[in-house]
């Protein structure tokens, strides 16, 4: 997909316009602790998507997103008002899934850390169960079948 840097300026617009609106004209009581994390408009400039994140359980990210696509029209006529296109681009809401992705890698790290020191625990008691390394030959065993294919001088 190629960057367009109008569509980039728009969306950079359009988040900040929404923030703003979130913390001071909708006025929601379903509304939780919501962040605007990303705005993507298309290179046409028809169409934004507005990526949030809520801050809280389930039912706190439903209640928010019934009051989000409640408040879309307000929402959309604000930024119409601010942006100053010929056409206003339409909005969707998208709950990012970025926290999620991020929790569950966290927790695989964890796991893994945890799993790296039970190993480490094991190791510190472990003995070879012959030498070292049993494919080891002492220096100077005298192998000459070794050095019989060197002969390129």
């Amino acid at each position: 997909m190629v960057d367009h840097p109008r569509a980039r300026r728009l969306a950079e617009r359009i988040q900040v316009i929404v923030a703003e609106m979130l913390e001071g004209r909708i006025k929601d009581p379903r509304l939780g602790f919501v962040t605007i994390t990303d705005v993507r408009v298309t290179g046409d400039l028809q169409h934004a998507s507005i990526f949030y994140t809520v801050y809280g359980d389930e039912q706190e990210r439903r209640k928010s997103t019934r009051a989000l696509n409640s408040a879309r029209g307000t929402i959309r006529t604000e930024v119409g008002k601010q942006i100053g296109t010929r056409l206003t681009p339409t909005i969707e809401f998208h709950l990012d899934a970025v926290p999620e992705s991020a929790a569950s890698l966290d927790r695989a790290l964890h796991e893994a850390r945890l799993r790296d020191a039970e190993l480490e625990k094991i190791r510190e008691g472990a003995q070879y169960a012959s030498d070292a390394d049993p494919y080891r030959r002492p220096q100077g065993d005298g192998d000459e079948a070794e050095d019989e294919g060197d002969d390129r001088e």
